[in-house]
């Protein structure tokens, strides 16, 4: 095809731009709450998602990646039409990452993926028609922005509920703390392990049933529960700490669990969420050297790493904009409570994924915040923080498609034809 290599070009800098907009908004989400909550620094937070994000793009990105993103537009349309596709994709990456960039500068957390789904519709609805949009997949979308945070505070609620009662009201915390955070450890490795299993191996092969994933990840859990049973009975009493904060020790070991979940949920996210970047670059790659719309694409590696590479530079540059909203800004959190929402919005994401509900990780991570706060009291929740957030979740998706159609004309007007 003519002017490949710049459609090419652009495709790569555009998806660059949107891998480094999810690091900034996404995985600041993934790791606000360890950040907010003291577990780990914001330095340390960076190592992880380095090489654990970049480690799941890479290793678990996917061979094959749907080119058409959640189903929204329907590839028959674009068959005989390279030059729409491309046009559309490149308007849909660029318009992606500027509502992103954004969202980041103001310290809203928005779904990465509501982003880019909001951008194709906006291309599919003029570059394609209005008919051409699946809008039964947009409808359970609009649902997620329900059902997400609904079940995560109503697990986090829960979960810290189960944490103050039976450890942090008792006479000797640390000595309850001891016996039960393992159980805590062996709950947490067995539904990361889940979501990681669900979510973020799907694409290299690996094909395990619920059986064998459930085994594996219970075995993992135990693994897992033995090696933090070892560190938390290490944790002695510090009587000066103490004194200004009975609960410095047991906050401690909490600390060491929420290290876990952060470098898990780094892996499965970068796995997961880089294909918001690179399903749209891979579909230009494609289309540009072949000439044919195809609705599944091979990627190179060369195009993971760019998505890996662009995510992990967006958390170093622009995301402690988006970890201050969620670490701080909703509600103070510490380790324990920190632990209480990451396990909901781990649990929430099983569930969803195993009864097929729609679910938004953003969405989630946020409800299971709230569901923190409110289990110390509505007065622990900062209702403005939370209302600008909510009003973020509902202008995405037509934020995005608004900027797509401008994108899609412009490129329309002054890129070549194929």
């Amino acid at each position: 095809m003519e002017y490949q290599l710049l459609f090419i070009a652009l495709a790569v800098g555009f998806g660059l731009f949107m891998a480094w907009g999810i690091g900034a908004n996404d995985v600041a989400n993934a790791m606000g709450t360890s950040v907010g909550s003291g577990a780990i620094t914001f330095k340390q937070a960076i190592i992880i998602a380095a090489v654990f994000e970049l480690a799941g793009a890479v290793l678990a990105g996917g061979e094959v990646t749907s080119t058409i993103r959640k189903g929204i537009i329907d590839p028959a349309m674009l068959q005989g039409s390279p030059e729409i596709m491309i046009y559309g994709m490149l308007a849909a990456l660029l318009a992606a990452g500027v509502w992103l960039m954004i969202a980041s500068t103001l310290g809203w957390p928005v779904s990465t993926t509501h982003s880019i789904v909001g951008a194709l519709i906006g291309f599919g609805i003029v570059g394609l028609g209005f008919s051409s949009i699946a809008w039964g997949k947009v409808g359970t979308i609009v649902l997620s922005w329900v059902v997400s945070p609904l079940l995560a505070a109503f697990f986090a609620y829960l979960i810290f509920r189960t944490v103050q009662t039976l450890i942090l009201d008792q006479p000797d915390p640390l000595a309850k703390a001891k016996r039960l955070i393992p159980i805590y450890i062996f709950l947490t490795g067995f539904l990361i392990s889940l979501v990681t299993l669900y979510k973020g191996l799907k694409h290299i092969g690996i094909d395990l049933d619920r059986q064998e994933s459930l085994m594996l990840s219970a075995l993992i859990g135990v693994v897992i529960a033995v090696i933090g049973a070892f560190f938390v009975r290490r944790i002695k009493d510090d009587p000066n700490a103490d004194k200004s904060f009975r609960y410095h020790a047991v906050e401690k070991a909490f600390a060491l669990l929420m290290i876990c979940t952060a470098c898990a949920m780094a892996f499965a996210h970068g796995s997961n969420d880089v294909a918001n970047a690179i399903g749209p670059l891979g579909a230009v790659v494609s289309t540009a050297k072949s000439g044919l719309v195809g609705q599944q694409a091979p990627l190179p590696m060369w195009i993971l790493a760019v998505g890996g590479g662009g995510i992990v530079i967006g958390l170093m540059t622009y995301g402690w904009r988006v970890m201050k909203t969620i670490g701080t800004k909703i509600t103070h959190l510490t380790p324990s409570r920190g632990f209480a929402a990451e396990l909901a919005a781990s649990t929430t994401i099983v569930v969803a994924s195993t009864y097929g509900l729609p679910i938004s990780t953003t969405h989630t991570l946020v409800g299971a915040v709230l569901g923190v706060g409110l289990a110390r009291g509505i007065s622990a929740i900062n209702l403005n923080v939370v209302r600008n957030i909510f009003v973020s979740w509902i202008v995405t998706i037509p934020a995005g498609a608004t900027l797509a159609i401008l994108f899609f004309f412009l490129f329309k007007a002054i890129l070549p034809a194929t």
